[in-house]
């Protein structure tokens, strides 16, 4: 895939999020605007701390107090979802299709993200039945990767 490519899926996905956000009856402040930024120029997870840092890179006038209520509302419309694979703090995934997926090694946590998702009937069903707008889902699967199996097998032997 070429840069122009890849440049017009970054836009198209800038753009879902900023849908979601004005769908939702909010406002598309310079700070919210500004805090989408740096988590989308960063490629994959990012902590409050990393965003905190490219915001005020970004724009020094915008507070702490802003980016956590940003990250808040963020989750809470599906624009991002936290995630505690490495324990206390979270890390922030975009939800560009409104899923995350990960397979996450339990011996020596590596992570790797899918994103084929087989899950629409299942969420719909979920949704009806419960009577719930389901608007995102994560899925994490543990186990041992193939490197870890392996080390393991030739402990055993």
């Amino acid at each position: 895939m070429n840069a122009k490519n890849v440049s017009m899926d970054d836009q198209a996905r800038h753009e879902t999020y900023v849908r979601r956000l004005s769908q939702a009856g909010y406002k598309l402040t310079h700070a919210r605007l500004t805090v989408l930024q740096a988590i989308e120029q960063r490629d994959g997870h990012v902590t409050s701390a990393d965003v905190l840092a490219d915001v005020a890179v970004l724009d020094e006038s915008i507070g702490r107090a802003s980016v956590f209520r940003t990250l808040d509302l963020f989750t809470r419309i599906g624009i991002v979802r936290p995630t505690y694979i490495d324990g206390l703090s979270p890390s922030y995934v975009l939800l560009p299709d409104g899923h995350h997926h990960h397979i996450i090694c339990t011996g020596c946590g590596d992570i790797i993200e899918f994103d084929d998702c087989c899950l629409g009937d299942l969420q719909s069903e979920l949704s009806e039945r419960y009577g719930v707008a389901i608007s995102g889902h994560m899925l994490e699967f543990f186990g041992l990767c193939q490197r870890c199996t392996q080390t393991s097998s030739q402990a055993e032997e």
